[in-house]
């Protein structure tokens, strides 16, 4: 048989046998292979078995049985490695919802991997491109030879004692990498496996972020994906690879060795050197686009179940997701697909927990964002689901879209309030001291509800979306004509400030402002309640030379450089010290929010806001838009859980100056025989301290500049 046929291929059907319903999906169990693919508006469903390269058709099987809408069949002679797809026959009305088309070869979504990659062509679509009806025409071309096939797998591997790690809330500390990105231009990684699973389990780059003291690495998605046509037609890929096609399998493009073991060997390197694993997944769209985007998988299962559909018009689909489609997790058979590729990492890969993009998707019914979707509750309920960290991008372009702090017990979410205003603050902006001292006691005016805990806020100063942070400080707008979209990709709202020179300049005035401003980010970050996250690249100021928005630059824009200067070899020092001493300090990750309230006396408030006479804020002080300066006094005294007792804690207080001139702060008064030492000053990244300083005497706090003290048992004479 010559390759890539549109002819039938013949096989002996009676060979098949009967199968199970369940589980979903191609499932080896040492004997045989169970195939089963739910659709509840199909007519016929055929299995097509490929050989080894997914080169060619052999066989076409028809699923011999249909049960709770699912159609399966058994096959006792097929064996893990065995190449497959699927062909879905029903009606083609777009006007109803039904995109059938048996000429398109479709990916299981349950397929655990898949073999070869996409390659364009007009014959992927259901409908004939250039057609004077569009997509209600019929395209009866064979997309086999251009679609990525799946592959059975053997799901057996020695873990040995692994298991994943459960760090507690209180002590995480995200690490956002890309896969790719990490790898590709890292010095002690083999060239024949940068860019892959392989790559990040280099010792070498395993022990450069254990050594900066974070606790968990957040991988942007890894689930397969697709590049978009119209970025390989300028040379460009989907490099962040938000633009899923399959929710079980590992991108191929990321396996080395070809194999799955690959990614679980990677999770066991990373939790055993005390690293958690979290994914970034994107379950609320897929590949396949808007009506006019081709037929990959789903579509052409059963578009109707699979997809929100405009309920006038189900030609049209619900774009909330700005992408094209959205699935529709209101229908249980897309929320099980959902739930059991959670399941699956979390129980077979070992994944430690999950980051969702524009998770408000999944929490939306037609009539808006619902805490009790069942999609949440499903979360919340699963008693697996229920122990892995979940964590939201609360936000999408759909109806009612904004739902930061919207999210229910169990989950945390990333806080753009927290981005926005702290880089408001450093940035010098009027009226921005008392939202900047909300952020930095966990946002309780978002979160402090039906016991969530500080933790639930994920702290940023930058994501993989945006500036990095040394482009932050050197750029007042974005340059991102590397994309090849006109500058017009990309945020325009940075809140960002180049300090009077666009990019780079040789100004050493300049250089140092920058490099403080830096600073003052990261030790706003650490210092602060709530969960930080660090992006890759940051901790030594990498750049992106003014790109905001570096989806398709898999190339140096978007690959982190290692070669660092002496400015970002200081700052990565500054960022490790940072670390260690948010986790030396308990009082800067409480498990309660801090209120200002007393617990048994008056002297133990929790947290003091001090202006720089050393008293505390007035009302007065608070509303001035021009203040600029103030200081958080952390007693060590105060309530640290539920239970009614007082706290042994060291006593922090935390002075920032976002004022351009210096401002002497007093140090409050304290009792005889301790001192204020000074363990942290933005403008002098050498102090390591002791510096004994006695209280109710100014402190020069230059301008822009963030200091840290500590009460120590040292008599100043």
């Amino acid at each position: 048989m010559s390759k890539h046929t549109s002819a039938a291929p013949t096989g002996d059907p009676l060979r098949i046998r009967e199968g199970l319903p369940f589980p979903l999906g191609a499932t080896w169990d040492g004997l045989g292979v169970n195939f089963a693919l739910f659709s509840a508006n199909a007519t016929k469903v055929e299995l097509c078995l490929f050989d080894a390269a997914g080169e060619v058709e052999l066989e076409r099987i028809e699923l011999p049985e249909y049960t709770d809408e699912t159609f399966h069949g058994y096959l006792p002679d097929a064996h893990p490695g065995q190449v497959y797809g699927y062909r879905v026959y029903g009606p083609y009305e777009p006007e109803n919802g039904h995109r059938f088309n048996h000429h398109k070869l479709l990916i299981d979504p349950y397929a655990k991997q898949l073999v070869g990659e996409l390659k364009w062509s007009e014959a992927l679509f259901g409908y004939t491109i250039g057609h004077p009806d569009a997509d209600l025409s019929f395209d009866e071309r064979d997309s086999a030879p251009f679609v990525p096939k799946c592959k059975v797998i053997d799901p057996a591997h020695t873990w040995g004692h692994d298991r994943r790690l459960s760090v507690p809330w209180e002590r995480t500390i995200f690490y956002e990498a890309h896969v790719r990105g990490i790898s590709m231009r890292h010095p002690a990684v083999p060239q024949a496996v940068r860019g892959t699973f392989a790559g990040l389990m280099v010792d070498e780059v395993v022990e450069h972020i254990t050594d900066l003291g974070v606790t968990s690495v957040e991988l942007l998605p890894v689930h397969a994906f697709v590049n978009d046509q119209h970025l390989l037609q300028k040379g460009m890929t989907n490099y962040w690879g938000y633009n899923s096609i399959a929710f079980f399998a590992p991108d191929p493009r990321y396996l080395a060795s070809g194999k799955i073991a690959e990614f679980k060997e990677t999770v066991a390197h990373l939790h055993k050197a005390g690293l958690e694993v979290i994914l970034d997944v994107v379950y609320n769209h897929t590949a396949e686009g808007n009506e006019q985007g081709p037929t990959l998988s789903m579509r052409g299962i059963d578009n109707a179940s699979y997809y929100r559909l405009m309920p006038e018009d189900k030609r049209y689909y619900i774009n909330d997701s700005g992408t094209g489609n959205t699935l529709d997790l209101s229908h249980p058979c897309v929320l099980q697909m959902v739930t059991d590729s959670l399941r699956y990492w979390a129980r077979e890969m070992h994944v430690d927990g999950f980051r969702f993009d524009l998770a408000t998707i999944l929490g939306r019914y037609h009539d808006g964002f619902n805490e009790r979707h069942s999609f949440l509750v499903a979360c919340r309920q699963d008693p697996l689901l229920r122990q892995v960290k979940m964590i939201a991008e609360p936000w999408d372009c759909g109806p009612g879209g904004y739902q930061v702090g919207g999210f229910p017990p169990g989950w945390a979410e990333w806080n753009d309030r927290f981005r926005d205003t702290v880089r408001a603050f450093w940035k010098g902006d009027e009226g921005k001291l008392a939202e900047f001292a909300g952020r930095m006691t966990g946002s309780a005016d978002l979160f402090n509800q039906r016991g969530r805990r500080p933790y639930s806020s994920v702290n940023f100063i930058t994501a993989h979306d945006g500036f990095t942070l040394h482009d932050l400080v050197s750029y007042n707008d974005k340059h991102n004509e590397a994309n090849d979209e006109n500058n017009q990709d990309g945020s325009n709202n940075n809140i960002s400030w180049n300090h009077g020179v666009e990019g780079p300049t040789d100004d050493p005035e300049i250089n140092a402002l920058r490099q403080r401003q830096m600073r003052n980010f990261m030790a706003t970050l650490f210092l602060a309640q709530g969960t930080p996250m660090l992006v890759a690249g940051d901790e030594f100021a990498r750049t992106q030379h003014g790109n905001n928005n570096a989806y398709c630059q898999d190339s140096e824009i978007g690959w982190i450089n290692w070669e660092l200067d002496k400015a970002g070899k200081s700052l990565q020092a500054f960022v490790k010290r940072l670390i260690k001493l948010r986790l030396q300090y308990p009082i800067l990750r409480r498990g309660l929010f801090l209120v200002g309230h007393s617990v048994d006396t008056p002297e133990f408030k929790d947290v003091t806001w001090l202006a720089p006479d050393g008293n505390e804020m007035t009302t007065e002080q608070w509303e001035d838009a021009q203040a600029r300066c103030m200081g958080m006094l952390l007693d060590g005294r105060a309530q640290v859980s539920g239970v009614q007792r007082a706290g042994a804690d060291a006593t922090l207080l935390i002075v920032v100056n976002a004022n351009h001139d210096p401002v002497n702060f007093n140090l409050p008064k304290v009792p005889h025989g301790i001192s204020w030492s000074c363990r942290l000053d933005t403008t002098d990244p050498t102090i390591k301290g002791p510096q004994h300083l006695p209280f109710n005497k100014p402190y020069e706090v230059t301008g822009r500049s963030l200091v840290l003290f500590e009460l120590q048992h040292t008599e100043v004479s």
